[in-house]
């Protein structure tokens, strides 16, 4: 199985001339920093839509916030969905209808969709990932990887990566459970083997490592620092990182001054948000004007 598809949206484009409001928003916690908003509203904006994306920040909210009631609430308010990241990607499940294939693959949701009465989740971040890598990534060296992070957003990445070639996937999680649980999914479904869990850095990092990614909150402003030491890191590696804010995370500074090559968060996030604009939307976005709004980001003060 692949990641996610979309179809049919020649009937959504011819619908999308007219005037056309599109309500979406983020659910999440301390996503204040958010480059969502920016690059949806301006695709909407391009295509002649009068596209609203809304923050609902738990951070923000009283601390016995209810997701459940959050999406009731937007749903009950017109909105056509919501992203939906850390930490609720895979609790937000339960309050779902329906699963797409690489949802139920991953046991973990990016994009809820309302249609037709019914709350429908998607996961992009695994094609998000893995078209970032395709365009920026060719020819890096994949026999053996590290992998930090088990969480939603690393399963998606754990498949991308053995979708992309990945000879061994090691993953290593603070939550040996949950490293665990990746790798027994994985290897029951599409990686026949190839994913290992470890239960240290010091065994993940044993013997050659091809490149090292990242999935984990370490790196992010709230969380800084770095999830793999300075002296593990070789100027044979490729680095990734998931995290995008900041874009240059602890993580990817030191790689890159050790002249290894680097893969930024912002490709995932950028592709993540392509797809998911055409479930909100049944419209194919422009990838490289959402990059565009991505990136005019790094011209402010703001990470």
């Amino acid at each position: 199985m692949n990641s996610e598809t979309i179809v049919d949206n020649g009937k959504a484009e011819a619908g999308a001339q007219g005037s056309r409001t599109v309500l979406v928003g983020l659910l999440g916690r301390g996503i204040q920093l958010s480059r969502s908003p920016a690059m949806h509203e301006a695709e909407g904006a391009a295509r002649g839509i009068n596209y609203q994306y809304k923050l609902f920040d738990t951070a923000k909210m009283d601390s016995d916030a209810d997701i459940g009631e959050i999406l009731k609430s937007a749903e009950a308010a017109g909105f056509a969905g919501l992203n939906v990241t850390y930490p609720y990607k895979v609790e937000v499940i339960d309050y779902l209808e329906d699963l797409s294939d690489a949802a139920r693959a991953l046991g973990a949701v990016n994009t809820v969709v309302f249609r037709d009465g019914r709350r429908r989740g998607h996961n992009t971040d695994w094609w998000g990932f893995a078209e970032s890598f395709r365009r920026n990534m060719p020819g890096a060296k994949c026999d053996t990887v590290l992998q930090i992070g088990a969480g939603g957003a690393g399963a998606a990445v754990a498949h991308a990566l053995l979708e992309q070639g990945v000879g061994e996937l090691r993953i290593f999680d603070r939550d040996p459970d949950k490293s665990g649980a990746l790798e027994g999914r994985i290897n029951s479904s599409v990686a026949h083997g190839r994913a290992r869990a470890v239960s240290s850095l010091e065994e993940g990092l044993n013997g050659v490592i091809d490149g090292i990614v990242n999935t984990s909150p370490v790196g992010m402003a709230s969380m800084p620092g770095t999830p793999v030491p300075a002296d593990a890191i070789l100027p044979a590696m490729w680095v990734a990182d998931i995290v995008y804010f900041p874009l240059e995370t602890e993580l990817l500074r030191i790689a890159r001054e050790k002249g290894c090559r680097v893969l930024p968060g912002s490709g995932m996030a950028v592709f993540q948000a392509v797809r998911a604009f055409e479930h909100f939307t049944g419209l194919v976005p422009d990838s490289d004007r959402m990059e565009a709004a991505f990136n005019r980001f790094d011209s402010t003060d703001r990470d």
